[in-house]
């Protein structure tokens, strides 16, 4: 599954607002941790589809430094968030980034 790029803050903020579960993946290009995580998060998806948005942090800089200050944690990549009605519900980087994680994330904040 692909995951589209997410454009600008509002398209960043229609998957915060979101009633239904959403996620925002921040990638980097250049590294082979944030590729991993990228694969995960695709497997995931691709098993449960959900409201999803990628920000690649090399061309989307100020998106990504924006994702940091709105969502109230700092910067890493891969960095990824599940969101629903305005609010982080849970929050992985690196090899934190897991297929199964997500799921139990999602189970978690669907209760």
């Amino acid at each position: 599954m692909t995951i589209p790029q997410l454009a600008d803050q509002a398209a960043a903020e229609a998957l915060i607002a979101s009633a239904l579960p959403a996620w925002i993946l921040k990638h980097s290009n250049a590294c082979p941790v944030s590729f991993a995580a990228l694969e995960q998060v695709q497997a995931h998806l691709a098993a449960h589809p959900a409201p999803a948005g990628m920000v690649v942090v090399q061309t989307a800089r100020p998106l990504s430094t924006w994702l940091a200050t709105r969502l109230g944690f700092v910067h890493q990549s891969p960095q990824l968030f599940l969101l629903a009605g305005g609010q982080v519900r849970w929050q992985a980087s690196h090899w934190g980034i897991t297929a199964p994680a997500m799921a139990a994330a999602l189970a978690q904040a669907e209760r």
